[in-house]
């Protein structure tokens, strides 16, 4: 692991191993959840430019609903640390509290780079491309 990305249990940055094993962890299941991992990152960081434009342009109820989408697509993945920084978000833009949302947009900006950089590692590991 990265010094990025300390071995956390209970709030992890990407893991697909539970997924994996509730779909019988076998070729079948790494090819499955290989093209649901490449699809959930397949926009990049598109969602987030999209919400910090939204924000930017005081539309919050908008980057809201991308945040929260973001949330469900890619917490599948295990992405807790994720989940939890995007609830944090949501939760800022739901109260209006405009000066913490530059903040905690950038944390959950951070968390989502750090997720797609994870994802590709597995990915390289673990489901070619061909797969």
């Amino acid at each position: 692991m990265t010094e990025a990305s300390p071995p956390q249990a209970e709030e992890s940055i990407f893991s697909v191993d539970t997924l994996l094993k509730y779909m019988g962890n076998d070729d079948q299941a790494l090819a499955v959840v290989g093209k649901i991992v490449r699809d959930a990152c397949a926009p990049g960081m598109a969602p987030l430019e999209q919400a910090g434009a939204a924000l930017r342009e005081h539309r919050l109820h908008d980057a809201g609903k991308i945040f929260h989408s973001l949330r469900g697509s890619i917490g599948t993945l295990g992405a807790k640390r994720l989940v939890s920084s995007s609830l944090q978000l949501e939760k800022a833009i739901a109260a209006q509290s405009l000066e913490t949302i530059p903040a905690l947009f950038a944390a959950l900006e951070s968390e989502y780079q750090l997720v797609l950089r994870e994802a590709d590692a597995w990915l390289r590991r673990n489901a070619p491309q061909g797969v």
